[in-house]
């Protein structure tokens, strides 16, 4: 039997809605169980997996004082949000402290990183690769020599490759200036925000591709967005919200409403659930649906 143009065009036009009524919001992450080891700290627990180790302890019953004596496996989520997809290029989130990684419109590489404390704050704003250095020496700013003087430390103007120089073995300029993507010495300052305004990584991060695969000219976003909402592909709503560490936005409360209301969600969303969300500000992705 054949359809009439009317219906075919109808069809058509059905079809052509059907991607954005049905596809899901990018997330990453999930309910893991982190195998540990001897000597293993929360901190860099919570470095490698993305979650703040003051969550992980809260959720496996460690007591803050014993965060270096960890013995069994750790019951851990850390389910995140993609805050912006693109086709190709970096986009680290500063509130998130994730690097995500994009080529040809895959997600190819995401991992926590480092980022600058509230004196020396990562910058916002669109950058490219300019540069990639494997074993590169550290030109120290004037800016960090002087701060070294006002510590009383010895005053370094180079420091060259080798364990004791903090940008480790992987370099990435950016054309942002004075700002690297590059391995740190120091693994527990990842997922934290104590960098002089550098993009730390661990190594394994670093060896895993991330620096091979990344290009000269490479586009990447640094943005801060401390709030994200996404859908599932079983349609469960997400929230997530990370602190606020340079203190941008006046209301979280606000940010996360308008979020809700923007995606039109706000009829299918439990109140009181985002309400603890925005509370506990964990960094990590709840399920806030009705």
């Amino acid at each position: 039997m054949h359809l009439s143009m009317k219906k075919l065009l109808a069809l058509l036009f059905i079809s052509l809605l059907l991607p954005s009524l049905v596809a899901a919001d990018m997330m990453i992450g999930g309910d893991i169980s982190y195998p540990t080891k001897k000597g293993d700290c929360l901190l860099l627990v919570g470095a490698k997996v993305g979650v703040d180790w003051q969550v992980i302890a809260r959720e496996n019953g460690i007591e803050p004082k014993n965060q270096c004596k960890v013995g069994a496996p750790l019951a851990i989520t850390n389910r995140k949000i993609v805050p912006k997809v693109v086709e190709n290029g970096i986009v680290v989130n500063v509130p998130d402290r994730m690097l995500y990684f994009f080529k040809d419109g895959i997600l190819v590489s995401f991992f926590p990183v480092g980022l600058g404390n509230l004196e020396w704050q990562t910058p916002v704003g669109s950058f490219a690769i300019v540069g990639k250095e494997h074993d590169p020496a550290w030109h120290v700013p004037k800016s960090i020599q002087r701060e070294m003087e006002r510590k009383g430390q010895p005053v370094k103007v180079i420091v060259p490759p080798g364990p004791e120089n903090p940008l480790g073995r992987y370099a990435l300029k950016t054309s942002l200036p004075g700002i690297l993507i590059h391995e740190t010495i120091w693994p527990t300052t990842i997922y934290q925000w104590r960098s002089h305004g550098c993009i730390r990584v661990l190594p394994e991060n670093m060896e895993a591709g991330f620096f091979e695969l990344v290009e000269n000219g490479t586009p990447g976003e640094i943005i801060y967005q401390p709030v994200s909402v996404a859908v599932s592909e079983q349609g469960r709503i997400f929230l997530q919200v990370d602190r606020d560490i340079y203190k941008v936005v006046k209301s979280m409360e606000d940010e996360a409403r308008t979020e809700i209301e923007k995606r039109g969600l706000s009829d299918k969303v439990d109140w009181a659930k985002v309400e603890n969300v925005i509370k506990q500000k964990t960094g990590v992705a709840e399920d806030v649906t009705q």
